[in-house]
Order: C-alpha cells, then sequence, then structure tokens
C-alpha cells in the first residue's frame, strides 16, 4: 500500500485497551479516566480478522499498545492469534513493563517477538512520581523477566523534557548499557498543540518515513498520530476504512484534539 506521497504503510499500531495500572503525569490524569464500555471495544475476533485484512493489504509489522496492553484480559490469546496471521515479520507491544514478569513467557510462547518496555527514570522516588503509583522494582523484574523470555530486542522507550542529556535520560541510558538494552529517547508530546520530534534512536516523528496506521480499542483507525482523522472499521467495512486512511494519510501531522495517549497507543 502506497499513501498520496508515495509512502508505503507497512505498519500497524493497535491499542487494545484504553486501561492502565499507572497514572504517567504525561499520559492520564491522577483520577483516571471515563473507560470505555466493554461493548464498545473490539474483540478479539474483530482485532484479529482486521489485521488480517491489513496484512493482505501490504501491513508486515504490528505493534500492540493501549493503555497498558497487558491490562486486556486474555492479552495472550490475542497474541496467539495475531502471531498466527501469515506475512507479520514482526510483532511487538509496547508496555510499561510492571506486568511482564508474569506474562513474559506466555507472550513468548504465543508468538510474541519482543517487546518497548516505557521507563523514564531509574530513581525510585522519581518513577512513583511521574507514574503517581508505580514501582520501579517491578519494572527492573520486567525487564528481567523479558530477556529470560527471549522477547528480543528489549528495547527502552525513555521519555525526556528537552534533551537526551537531561540527568534521568542520561542514568536511563547507562543502565541500558550496562544490561544490554537498546534506547529510544521520545521527546515529551502534545497532542492538542501538535508538538514533536523526531525519536532519537527510532524512526518515529519523521512524517516524511511515517509508514504507520493506527487502530484504537473502540475501532478507529487513524493515519496520523496528530490529526483528527479516523475511520470506523465496524461501521464502514475493513477494507473500505483501511483504503479511505491510506487514501487519507496526511502528508505532516499537526493536532489531534479527538484522542488521549491512553487510548491511541502513542
Amino acid at each position: 500500500m502506497f499513501d498520496s506521497f508515495n509512502r508505503r504503510i507497512t505498519y500497524l499500531r493497535i491499542s487494545v485497551t484504553d486501561r492502565c495500572n499507572l497514572r504517567c503525569r504525561y499520559c492520564m490524569p491522577e483520577e483516571g479516566i471515563k473507560l470505555l464500555r466493554h461493548e464498545d471495544i473490539l474483540t478479539f475476533d474483530e482485532i484479529t480478522k482486521f489485521t488480517k485484512v491489513a496484512v493482505d493489504a501490504g501491513i508486515s509489522k504490528v505493534r500492540i499498545t493501549g493503555g497498558e496492553p497487558l491490562a486486556r484480559k486474555g492479552i495472550v490469546s490475542l497474541v496467539r492469534m495475531i502471531a498466527g496471521i501469515k506475512g507479520i515479520s514482526d510483532l511487538s507491544m509496547t508496555t510499561n513493563g510492571t506486568m511482564l514478569p508474569e506474562f513474559a513467557e506466555d507472550l513468548k510462547k504465543a508468538g510474541l517477538d519482543r517487546v518497548n518496555i516505557s521507563l523514564d527514570t531509574v530513581d525510585h522516588e522519581k518513577y512513583a512520581f511521574i507514574t503517581r503509583k508505580g514501582n520501579l522494582d517491578d519494572v527492573f523484574r520486567g525487564i528481567k523477566a523479558a530477556k529470560k523470555a527471549g522477547l528480543d530486542p528489549v528495547k527502552i522507550n525513555c521519555v525526556i523534557k528537552k534533551s537526551e542529556l537531561e540527568k534521568d535520560a542520561v542514568e536511563v541510558g547507562e543502565f541500558c548499557r550496562a544490561n544490554g538494552l537498546e534506547i529510544r529517547y521520545i521527546k515529551e508530546m502534545d497532542l492538542e498543540r501538535g508538538t514533536f520530534s523526531t525519536v532519537v534512536g527510532g524512526s518515529g516523528g519523521n512524517c516524511s518515513l511515517c509508514n504507520r496506521l493506527r487502530l484504537t480499542s473502540a475501532g478507529m483507525l487513524k493515519p496520523c498520530l496528530f490529526s483528527d482523522i479516523e475511520f470506523d472499521i465496524k461501521e464502514l467495512g475493513y477494507e473500505k476504512a483501511l483504503k479511505m486512511a491510506v487514501e487519507m494519510k496526511p502528508e505532516k501531522g499537526i493536532s489531534n484534539l479527538k484522542n488521549d495517549f491512553y487510548n491511541i497507543g502513542g
């Protein structure tokens, strides 16, 4: 699939839930959010069938996101269903890592290739502040579990304010080098204002190379993170929604007033 700017679309990010066990300050308000009703969230069968259509059309890379995807009941079964689709060369998940000690081995057996784990500091007090309720040791245990299960390479997503030279960013980088982890620095974004930049150590944020589509847990297919454009896969049908999303993918993101990071998956 090629969009109108001749970018080949090969990457699908799937948000499977708007729920999360943390309350990171840049992602979710302290009191939480009004959650989607269970009947409004895509079923595993719907997600799998749409993914199959997308893969048949040219998608080869799939990332499972949230909220926190491990908070979705039965997530291992969904991974197994998606992994069974022929044509996917890279199946990954972005997670806060706190529940990986419980799930890592089963996820690997189900067919997950690798994980990206969010980690913005290695200071216990700062981590508790940023996440409002998180325990940094849970993340450390999750990283160990992911490595032990063979979810390689384990990548770390580190959100920064301005630069990877910030104290916390430098310390996270040192931690990654000492533990055989890959690091990606992501400058804090603002969907409403449309502020974003290229990921250091990754390709995200470079609009000229963007090959992504995003599927929300409510079934809205979005061609751009920083755009209100979206297509309801249940209302339009999978093939039509996919075709329209590719055709309407903007050249560059501007702003997104309809979504938040907890329900679009970043």
